[in-house]
């Protein structure tokens, strides 16, 4: 297991935890609970997405209700939400993609941010923008572990976040390769037990992924 995470905001998303939970928060009112369940089952560092209208109140919960958690924003496309995330406590912003106008504000934003890749040639635009951990999306539909073990040879300053059609079973792949710091899913949210809100069984699978991953790097 990694070492506990430090209160003051972290240098790199990819040394946040091995697993990043990525959480759709359909109602603010489930922020608190959910994040204490997933960072008492050894993922602090929680996504949310900015795709439903309760995303940035969720931050703002977390950030302000559970400080065992690092919680950062996910489907991040826009300067706007850029600054929108950071004022309600993202401590780190994810996007599915980049643009020059999307990079420079996350880099202006003073956190840490992972762009989205899926070729080479994107990796390669952000490496010569002194960018080198980005987000790999989508990981499975975009070559798995087989496209990022191909990248490393030519690209082994690159480290990456797979997300996307991530799982339990296929994560320790991922997590073996030497260019993954840690993978983004949500196979620990599964639709039934959020909307029971059944925060303990959310916790087992939040501890059976952190498990999972110190597993992988320890083969």
């Amino acid at each position: 297991m990694r070492s506990p995470l430090p209160s003051s905001d972290p240098s790199s998303v990819l040394d946040l935890a091995p697993v990043v939970p990525v959480v759709v928060v359909e109602d603010a009112a489930d922020a608190v609970p959910l994040a204490r369940a997933l960072a008492g089952g050894g993922l602090p560092a929680i996504e949310v997405t900015l795709r439903t209208p309760a995303a940035l109140d969720a931050i703002r919960a977390i950030a302000g209700g559970v400080p065992e958690a690092v919680v950062g924003a996910g489907t991040v496309i826009t300067p706007a939400q850029v600054d929108e995330a950071v004022a309600a406590g993202a401590r780190f912003l994810v996007s599915p993609g980049w643009t020059d106008v999307l990079l420079e504000a996350m880099r202006a934003s003073g956190v840490p941010f992972l762009p989205g890749v899926s070729t080479a040639s994107e990796v390669v635009a952000l490496l010569e923008r002194g960018v080198r951990e980005m987000k790999f999306f989508p990981a499975q539909a975009a070559g798995g572990t087989a496209y990022l073990k191909s990248l490393a040879g030519p690209l082994p300053q690159a480290r990456f976040c797979p997300t996307g059609g991530i799982g339990p079973d296929s994560a320790p792949d991922y997590l073996a390769l030497p260019n993954v710091g840690c993978v983004g899913g949500s196979w620990m949210l599964p639709a039934d037990a959020v909307a029971a809100r059944d925060w303990d069984r959310v916790e087992a699978l939040a501890r059976a992924a952190a498990g999972l991953s110190a597993g992988a790097r320890c083969r």
